[in-house]
Parts: C-alpha cells; structure tokens; sequence
C-alpha cells in the first residue's frame, strides 16, 4: 500500500495539463469503448429533461463524459495541489456572507450538489474568517481509500468529519460563528433509511434529510454553494444564503430550497453533474413525499 501511495502522489504531482492528457484517453475509453454507465446516464437526463431532443440529450451526455474524466484526473491532483494553485483555479464569489455569518455569531451549514468540481471547495478555509471548516463524508469500506481520501479533505486546515458523527458533533459544538459544515447534500440516503422524498428533476427523489433537523432546531446560517465550471480547471463556486420563508425554517423547507437552488443550476449547465449515479433507484421507497411546489 505504501508503494501505491507513493505512486498515487507522484502522479497527483504531474502538471494538470499533463494529466488532462490522460483524461482524453479515459474519455475515449469511456464514451468510446466501455460505455461507461451510458443507459443510467441517459434515462437520467432523458426522464430529467424530458422537453430535450435526442440529439441534445447525446450532447449533454457526452460532455458529461469530458468532465466526469477531467473530475477523476483533478481527483487525483487533489493529493498534491498547493493552496496557491486551488486558489487560482476556484474562485470563491460572495464571501461577504463568512463574514456576515461571524458578526451574528452563527455556524454556516454549506449545501452542495454533485457538480464538478465539488472536492475543490476544500480551500475555501483558507479564506474564510471561521477558525473550523468541516467538510462531511461518508466513509467507504475499503480502509486504504479511507484514509487517503479523509487526509484530501484535511487539506488546508479543514477537519473531515464522517456523516454519521456531524450531526451531533454540530449539536454539542459552540453556536458562535466560528464553524462551517460542508454538506455534499443531494446525497441519496440508504434505502433502509428513506423517509421523505420530493419531486426533483421532474422526478420522485429520495431526499437526505439530517441537515433539516438542524435548521428547525438550531439558529444556523445556510448557504448554498453553486458550482460553475468557467473552463478546463478553472470552477468558480458562487454562494447564496438561504433565507426562511417566516421567522424560521418550517420542516422540510430548506431541502426543498436547496434543491429548487440545484435544479436552476443544472438547468444551466447539465453536463457538470454527476448522471452515473443511481440517484433514483429507490424512489419506490419513499415513505413521505413532498407533494408542496418549491
């Protein structure tokens, strides 16, 4: 394991441009070749962009396919890439609102979706005047992957926390604007634990729902994370604070703002996310579904 460490880094120390190189071939491979996850790319764009041709719908599909092999190669440039760089290569739009957020005295819950490049908001501690930053993940099975990845995230100060510890660690913490939660939150919850669901993309999705309860319960400022790919390696992320309708958050309401905010976004720009994942595989299980427009 050390060796494929040391192989991993060596390659993540590679220019980008030299690691796009083999992003090209992936792509070729992928979209050429092995298909990769086509049919569940395609019945995801199809049945969420119903009012799309054929041709439109390949065309977002094959872009998709750029980006998607350009994530992985930026994946790996995650292990090495200086703060300088990141910095240059995500613009952070709107930081007004960390400060905002300091002079209140409230913790930041931040929502993003799966779109490219989500990992490389990790830098935003760098330049955001909270003293902890905590991106959220979920932990994976294999041990070696784990433990790689969780030292990615712990990148420039910020300290991961695994998905089924923040809540409570959010909970028993300070509630004096000295902490930022990074939630990747259109994540689909495991179907055992599928309670509430809404229409999303013109379809029924199962809706991860452990940030509400922080927002009907606590007086937290949350901010929504909207990713724009400006060229190849260069995102910028554009945040906009979430505001309740009333006095404060009604259950359910800012996970039905949260994805109203996601879908305009991928209206924008629909080859940027993430289409391989079977994001409506269990929408059968929904227990409690939204039936409310956002």
């Amino acid at each position: 394991m050390n060796f494929l460490i040391k192989i991993l880094y060596f390659i993540s120390k590679l220019p980008l441009r030299i690691l796009y190189v083999f992003s090209d071939v992936i792509f070729f491979l992928n979209y050429y070749l092995v298909g990769y996850r086509k049919h569940v790319i395609t019945q995801n764009l199809r049945n969420s962009f119903p009012e799309k041709s054929d041709e439109e719908i390949r065309e977002i599909r094959k872009k998709f396919y750029h980006n998607f092999s350009d994530y992985l190669a930026e994946t790996v440039k995650s292990f090495s890439i200086s703060e300088t760089e990141s910095r240059v290569r995500m613009q952070h739009i709107n930081q007004e609102l960390f400060h905002e957020a300091k002079q209140e005295g409230k913790n930041i819950i931040l929502l993003a979706g799966h779109v490219f490049n989500w990992e490389w908001i990790n830098a935003l501690a760098k330049v955001i005047p909270q003293a902890h930053c905590h991106p959220v993940y979920r932990k994976v099975n294999n041990d070696f992957w784990e433990n790689q990845m969780k030292k990615v995230r712990n990148k420039f100060g910020n300290e991961a926390l695994e998905a089924n510890e923040v809540i409570l660690n959010i909970f028993r913490s300070k509630n004096n604007g000295d902490s930022a939660y990074m939630f990747v939150a259109d994540q689909t919850p495991h179907f055992a634990h599928i309670t509430y669901g809404l229409e999303f993309l013109n379809q029924r999705t199962p809706a991860f729902i452990g940030y509400d309860k922080l927002a009907t319960r606590m007086d937290l400022i949350f901010i929504y994370c909207e990713m724009k790919r400006v060229k190849r390696g260069y995102y910028q992320v554009n945040y906009h604070r979430i505001y309740p309708d009333g006095e404060k958050f009604t259950e359910n309401e800012v996970v039905r703002k949260f994805h109203k905010l996601l879908e305009n976004t991928l209206h924008k720009h629909p080859d940027n996310y993430l289409w391989s994942h079977r994001k409506w595989k269990y929408q059968d299980s929904i227990k409690n579904f939204d039936s409310e427009k956002k």
